[in-house]
């Protein structure tokens, strides 16, 4: 009789342990489910997006950024996105990333200290405009980093520099707005830049004649369409007829060399200025855009002169060509042609 019961002491206890495993084949389960969660979590980390030669996986507000894009850096800033690294030479002095000196410093472009990007240990580094051509160097530099290369080619080598600016723009806003989940915000940014464009487009009446510039040291340059800095794929954007082309023309950052004299028998309805000066002021022999356009004698007989027919770019044009410069740019365009 006690063996019996021994026996059913046994069976009742084993009975236990099969319900007791069989229970526990739900918390196995869910174990997996939440290693497939963490999975698609870190999935959802990252982002892909395009740069200048591709899709990137990028991750989502990566912690250590390295900005080197002079299109970019007021976009960062008005989202409050800390870097860890720019290249204050060739910045905007009011920018918060220049007075910020928790944000290091690698120079400007001729002569980077690239060894500054290795040291901040970056997830992200974002090149373009003038650090295109660091790209390689700085990939081989961080290897554990995301290198993204914003650049488009504006130059005189491009058979559409207009559309490839406007393009541009855009790509770069909607993979920042991804990359640092802001997308609502790159949004807005481009429906702004596409209503600017085409109020400026509507503004122009399709026949007044175009001289675009750049001044620099006192002197003043060419600003060619097409190719120009700042200006020229502004030609193809809305239009303009050139009231001068001259022969071999390039993207040279002070222009191309043209005499005043050439400008003034051209005659343009209109003058369209970038003042380099304005937004470097490392040359001691400075002198703003105005006074050089304004004490020109070549000058002063010409239409765009006599009738007040003169743009000036925003004065940090040069070292911020962001989404919103061109903006800014845009409306003083789009108020003056509709005069």
């Amino acid at each position: 009789m006690k063996r019996f019961k021994g026996l059913k002491l046994t069976v009742i206890m084993l009975a236990f342990v099969l319900i007791g495993t069989g229970c526990s084949k739900p918390s196995i389960d869910s174990a997996s489910l939440n290693e497939e969660s963490a999975s698609d979590s870190n999935q959802a980390l990252t982002v892909e997006i395009k740069d200048y030669y591709g899709t990137v996986k990028v991750p989502v507000n990566p912690k250590n950024v390295v900005a080197l894009d002079n299109r970019t850096f007021e976009t960062l800033a008005d989202w409050d996105i800390q870097l860890a690294a720019v290249p204050k030479a060739v910045m905007p002095s009011d920018s918060p990333y220049v007075s910020d000196d928790k944000v290091l410093d690698i120079g400007n472009h001729r002569e980077p200290n690239l060894e500054i990007i290795a040291a901040v240990n970056p997830d992200l580094v974002i090149v373009g405009q003038r650090f295109a051509t660091f790209y390689e160097d700085i990939k081989a530099l961080v290897p554990n980093a995301v290198v993204i290369n914003l650049d488009f080619d504006v130059s005189e080598e491009s058979s559409s520099p207009g559309e490839n600016l406007v393009n541009g723009m855009k790509n770069s806003t909607i993979a920042l707005g991804k990359i640092f989940d802001k997308n609502d915000e790159a949004e807005k940014l481009i429906r702004e830049f596409d209503k600017a464009i085409d109020e400026a487009k509507s503004a122009y009446n399709g026949s007044d004649t175009v001289m675009s510039v750049v001044v620099s040291a006192g002197n003043i340059g060419f600003s060619a369409p097409g190719s120009g800095r700042v200006w020229g794929p502004m030609y193809e954007i809305f239009g303009w007829v050139p009231a001068l082309e001259i022969d071999k023309a390039t993207s040279d950052h002070q222009g191309d060399e043209v005499s005043v004299e050439a400008i003034a028998q051209s005659n343009p309805d209109w003058i369209f200025v970038l003042d380099r000066d304005a937004s470097v002021s490392s040359t001691s022999d400075a002198v703003p855009a105005h006074d050089v356009i304004d004490n020109s004698p070549a000058l002063q007989n010409i239409s765009a002169v006599t009738e007040g027919k003169i743009v000036y770019a925003p004065n940090d044009t040069y070292t911020n060509e962001s989404i919103q410069t061109y903006l800014e740019l845009f409306d003083k365009l789009a108020d003056a042609l509709a005069r």
